[in-house]
């Protein structure tokens, strides 16, 4: 036996959610009823974390990392696990 759940919801989240499920090729009640049952199960627990936000300082220097790694600057050459001394040799090399 079923049970029908009604709530409400802002439309323009409720579209945006429906627009993601369809992306992942599932109607939206099946991601509520999924939802529901991993919640029940105790697989699904409710923490409300706002996404990190760094100062402009920080921000720009990540963007610069990669930026310099989309075009190869900056990045350390790869070693083999038996090249130890020509990773020592480029560390010595860095030191000014």
């Amino acid at each position: 036996m079923t049970s029908q759940v009604v709530f409400n919801i802002d439309a323009k989240l409720k579209e945006k959610a429906m627009r993601r499920a369809r992306k992942a090729g599932m109607p939206f009640s099946s991601v509520l009823k999924l939802t529901t049952q991993a919640y029940a199960d105790g697989r699904l627990n409710i923490g409300l974390v706002e996404p990190e936000r760094f100062n402009a300082k920080t921000r720009k220097e990540i963007e610069e990392a990669l930026e310099d790694a989309k075009h190869g600057r900056n990045i350390s050459p790869a070693f083999d696990s038996d090249d130890i001394k020509g990773m020592d040799a480029y560390l010595d090399s860095l030191k000014a």
